[in-house]
């Protein structure tokens, strides 16, 4: 009997023994994840800003830099609204005879309904 209180002993130190070592490996194992998780976004992180890098050059090759084009807005804004002033001036004299014209020379004429109105009926109704 004192061999089989041994034996049991000897099973359930061997099964404590077990328990430790995969407690032990689960640690092991989670820390390796969250090392290889920290890497990985390291690498990420370290691979987005030299796309970012590239971009900025590949953008500063073709279309330079900010200042460039908002000096080329500028310019194009500029050179729009002197068109637009010289097209006023050029025309400025022309719209005001037109809409003297259309205020001033007024010809009186019976409004359309009343035309129709004095068509159907042969008269003007009161």
């Amino acid at each position: 009997m004192a061999s089989q209180t041994q034996g049991i002993q000897q099973l359930l130190a061997a099964e404590k023994r077990a328990a430790e070592k995969i407690n032990e490996a689960r640690k092991r194992k989670l820390q390796r994840t969250k090392q290889a998780k920290q890497e990985a976004q390291a690498e990420v992180e370290k691979y987005k800003q030299q796309r970012d890098q590239e971009f900025k050059a590949f953008e500063q090759q073709y279309l330079g830099t900010k200042e460039d084009i908002e000096s080329k807005i500028r310019r194009d804004t500029e050179d729009q609204i002197s068109g637009m002033k010289q097209s006023v001036a050029s025309n400025k004299q022309q719209v005001i005879v037109r809409l003297l014209q259309l205020v001033c020379d007024i010809k009186p004429e019976l409004h359309h309904n009343l035309t129709l109105q004095k068509k159907l009926h042969g008269q003007f109704a009161a």
